[in-house]
């Protein structure tokens, strides 16, 4: 036992100890008196030390196997170049603050596309020196994660919503398989 194991335990002996004479003392006290509201005081004194030990008894419980370690997660990163999957008209909602209504610029973005209550990763290209107007329909090219799982779900005129982060930020619609 280490040295702060040891003076823990000690701790908790001794405000245990201190809990039963309170309740002793508070037992045989007048009622309003100041040794019994002294007395309640130290059987007070036992309560944060309750934790402590529910904590330890909890630690010496069985616990289960951990976990088998599964593989990483399947990301976009590892798959490389863009797979064309859908074609799809795609309408950006309007910002929620007006500082953020702004076309979407070049580059790589990723979100959620979500049919009903099923949403499945995907990622989409806005090509170099093009932007996404808010409000617009713009036909773009998507690339699910998982295209085993979307593709049936995505049929042509299929209507589903974007999410990204924690909001719908656009609308869409599939085009055309491809």
């Amino acid at each position: 036992m280490t040295k702060i194991q040891f003076r823990r335990k000690l701790i908790v002996i001794i405000l245990l100890c201190v809990a039963v004479t309170g309740a002793v003392v508070r037992h045989y006290a007048e009622r309003g008196t100041t040794t019994r509201d002294i007395a309640t005081l130290l059987m007070v004194l036992w309560v944060p030390i309750i934790g402590n030990v529910i904590a330890w008894l909890i630690g010496k419980l069985p616990r289960r196997a951990p976990r088998p370690v599964q593989a990483e997660p399947a990301s976009f990163d590892a798959r490389g170049a863009f797979t064309l999957h859908r074609r799809v008209a795609l309408t950006l909602r309007p910002a929620a603050l007006p500082v953020h209504d702004v076309p979407l610029g070049a580059g790589e973005y990723r979100g959620a596309l979500v049919i009903d209550k099923e949403g499945f990763s995907a990622r989409w290209i806005v090509p170099q020196g093009e932007a996404l107007a808010r409000g617009e329909p713009h036909t773009i090219d998507i690339e699910f994660l998982s295209p085993d799982l979307a593709l049936p779900r995505f049929a042509p005129d299929a209507e589903f919503r974007v999410l990204v982060d924690d909001l719908f930020v656009a609308d869409g619609r599939v085009l055309q398989p491809t």
